[in-house]
């Protein structure tokens, strides 16, 4: 590209690994970093360093260095970690052009603002530790920090949201209401599903979703739906060619097919012969097979297979930097249209500049405007990891209007067909209403040309962005991919953000969040060294890449404004998971170290686990989570604990040993299911439920996400969007078309 898309942006960092990697992101999106680090060392040690530095200018400074000064002085963005142990803690003022992030466990205020928490705390706080593990040992967090992945490029979104609104401010980021919201609306539908959550092993739901292969681990959801039968009927045939019994399948209607209503003895007997089949088979030769069939599995990969990937290769992923031959490089590829023609991938300088050209400041958003205001946004796509990253400019002032179909539905809304009870059909989906709150909706049929024009039209006359998330293929069958609407529009920003992205001979795969999270590596990361692997609940690469796809996008449009050109964005959500892993992939590369899932145990830590606690009003199962990082911690511990630490967490309920640790100042927090977030008074503090009225779902909660921005307001104006319901809206107040119009494309189908 001739320019990168933040040129010019001037970032101080300041913090503790969540700030060091929210400052990569930015930095990978074309910004100069300068990482500041006290006298006594930088917090962040080995590959961690090397991995979340690359590409800073790296200064050691006291924090009342005058060279210290003139950094924040001449500072867009400054991120920063309060109370993180390590790093320089300052006061907002010394940066007053800037927008400041603070990353904390809890947020900058409220009860639990001052409470000590890492990564362990952080999952055990936001309910999903509670739901990750085996049902008979303890709740178990991914190994790497997935709190810190997902905080981190949160933090960067926003940070560039805040500098869209042209005031200086305070950007306040809770990890633990970051995580909470990849539960995918879990915690929000307690009140309606009474569900608290529970320990489920290997499965999803009812069935296998992490299966035994010949030399590893395979993720499958044998699980019924329209988006999963091509699979259920290609496994068949392979089953039954391998010469394995496979009567449950043959006489099974997948057409038909509901685990949630079939029996316990027809999912068992699917499941022997599926097990049979793949463990007769190495986890290669099982996803050369998905690739060569479009069969929905994916291998359990370690760095070992990540670096060996053909389609990481074939798109550039890894590359030299420093002294690494193999550095995992940017998370996203991208295309300009100011002279570039092919993608690029951003990837870490070794030393940039930290003089040149002042970042542009916009002009002030008006008083009491949220800071997207007045952005419109055209979404594309289906399920989670799309709507999601859209969603975060939902709540923050953009228009984002999705284009759908009544005839090929979001298959989130055809899952609720399945439900039994649901008297709502494609209305009654609370998933898709959770994950797509605040936007409008307007519904057309692709395949008709009247209906392509119209979207054309709405590019050209309306949208400031395009997003979406289908298949490689799928927008250039209707002609709405990027190189068609940049001969309309050159100045467009367009996202797309698919499994493995839209270059390589794997980049028309399919699959959903579960074989994404297999393939990055966060499946083999979690669980238990002496069993099988878990993965994290919610299929982390759905909720996960959203937020660098919210960064992404965000860094498009501020590129466009600055220069006048468009751009266009490639995201693998897979790419973008293995990026936040980095240490664990250095960790192999540099130092020859195949790590996997360790439990809760942390390397460096001197005590970090999950400790079980006395039953609470009749309800088992309850743990807290406590961690000790230096000798003094540890000898504090013993004197209130002893030297069983369990057989003391045992005879008390968790608030109680968390309210004592933290007191005296040592890291423990309880692991909350999704009842308990209801009435946690830290998320009351910061607004984290709102309430709106669904037409056909009726009141329910949604969620904030994890940021709040201090001159800005957030929030959702409304519930999710029913089918059509703005239809006349963007063809008559948008494009200005006639009632008798709208009727005539009506009639044709091309406005269902």
């Amino acid at each position: 590209m001739a320019q990168r898309l933040l040129a010019g942006l001037r970032v101080v960092d300041l913090g503790s690994e969540p700030s060091a990697r929210a400052a990569r992101v930015l930095g990978d999106l074309g910004a100069t970093v300068v990482r500041v680090v006290p006298p006594d060392g930088d917090a962040l040690r080995g590959n961690v360093a090397r991995a979340w530095n690359a590409g800073k200018h790296v200064v050691v400074l006291p924090a009342d260095a005058a060279a210290l000064d003139a950094l924040l002085t001449a500072a867009d963005v400054v991120f920063d970690s309060p109370g993180a142990a390590g790093t320089h803690e300052l006061a907002a003022s010394r940066a007053p052009g800037a927008v400041w992030v603070s990353i904390t466990p809890f947020g900058l205020d409220g009860p639990r603002a001052t409470w000590r928490a890492s990564d362990l705390g952080v999952m055990a706080a936001s309910g999903n530790m509670y739901v990750t593990g085996d049902p008979d040992r303890a709740p178990v967090r991914c190994t790497e920090p997935s709190g810190y992945a997902h905080s981190s490029g949160e933090a960067a979104y926003a940070a560039l949201s805040a500098l869209w609104s042209g005031i200086p401010q305070r950007v306040d980021v809770s990890m633990q209401e970051v995580v909470l919201v990849a539960n995918m609306v879990a915690v929000a539908n307690y009140p309606k599903t009474g569900n608290r959550g529970g320990r489920r092993g290997a499965n999803i739901g009812r069935t296998r979703e992490i299966w035994p292969a010949l030399d590893g681990f395979v993720s499958f959801g044998l699980r019924g739906g329209k988006a999963r039968l091509a699979s259920l009927e290609t496994l068949t045939k392979l089953v039954v060619a391998d010469g394995i019994p496979a009567d449950a399948l043959t006489r099974q209607d997948w057409i038909t097919f509901n685990q949630n209503i079939a029996s316990d003895e027809e999912l068992q007997a699917i499941a022997t012969a599926v097990a049979e089949y793949f463990s007769r088979h190495t986890m290669q030769e099982l996803y050369d097979i998905a690739c060569e069939t479009n069969l929905m599995l994916a291998p359990a990969n370690s760095p070992r297979e990540i670096y060996a990937s053909a389609q990481l290769a074939a798109r550039g992923f890894f590359g030299p930097f420093d002294d690494v031959a193999r550095f995992p490089r940017s998370f996203v590829v991208v295309r300009s249209a100011d002279g570039e023609a092919a993608p690029v991938r951003p990837e870490p300088v070794t030393r940039v500049a930290t003089t040149g050209p002042a970042y542009p400041r916009p002009a002030a958003v008006a008083p009491g405007a949220k800071a997207w205001e007045g952005v419109h946004i055209l979404e594309f796509g289906a399920g989670a990891a799309g709507p999601i990253a859209t969603r975060y400019f939902s709540e923050n002032g953009a228009i984002v209007l999705r284009i759908e179909s009544r005839t090929r539905p979001d298959f989130l809304r055809a899952m609720a067909l399945a439900v039994p009870d649901n008297p709502h059909g494609l209305e009654g989906a609370p998933m898709y209403d959770g994950l797509n709150v605040g936007k409008r909706n307007i519904t057309l049929n692709l395949k008709q040309p009247a209906a392509v024009d119209l979207v054309r039209r709405l590019v050209v006359e309306w949208a400031d962005a395009v997003a979406e998330n289908f298949a490689p293929r799928a927008m250039k069958s209707f002609g709405l991919d990027y190189d068609s609407l940049a001969t309309i529009k050159p100045d467009l920003v367009m996202m797309s953000a698919c499994l493995n992205g839209q270059t390589g001979p794997h980049k028309d795969y399919p699959g959903f969040g579960g074989q994404g999270s297999a393939l990055a590596g966060y499946n083999t990361l979690t669980g238990w060294p002496d069993r099988e692997p878990v993965g994290p609940y919610g299929t982390i690469t759905d909720s996960l890449a959203p937020r660098y796809v919210a960064a992404a996008l965000a860094a498009g449009l501020h590129y466009r404004r600055r220069t006048g050109n468009g751009v266009y964005l490639d995201l693998s959500q897979v790419e973008s998971a293995i990026w936040t892993l980095a240490p664990w992939l250095l960790d192999y590369e540099v130092d020859g170290e195949l790590r996997l899932r360790e439990g809760n145990d942390n390397r460096r830590a001197l005590l970090h686990g999950a400790f079980a606690c006395a039953d609470e009003d009749g309800i088992r199962d309850r743990w807290v989570t406590i961690a000790c990082w230096t000798q003094d911690e540890l000898e504090r511990l013993r004197a209130i604990a002893g030297d069983d630490v369990e057989a003391w967490t045992r005879s008390m309920r968790r608030s109680d040993v968390a309210d004592t640790l933290q007191a005296a100042r040592i890291e423990a927090v309880p692991v909350y299911d999704f009842a308990d977030l209801q009435d946690d008074p830290q998320l009351a503090h910061r607004g984290h439920f709102e309430r709106h009225t669904h037409p056909f779902l009726g009141p329910g909660l949604y969620e904030r996400n994890g940021f709040r921005l201090a001159a800005c307001p957030g929030g959702y104006d409304a519930a999710g969007p029913t089918l059509g319901q703005d239809n006349a809206w963007a063809l008559g107040e948008v494009l200005g078309l006639s009632e008798t119009e709208i009727d005539a494309l009506r009639e044709t189908g091309a406005v269902e």
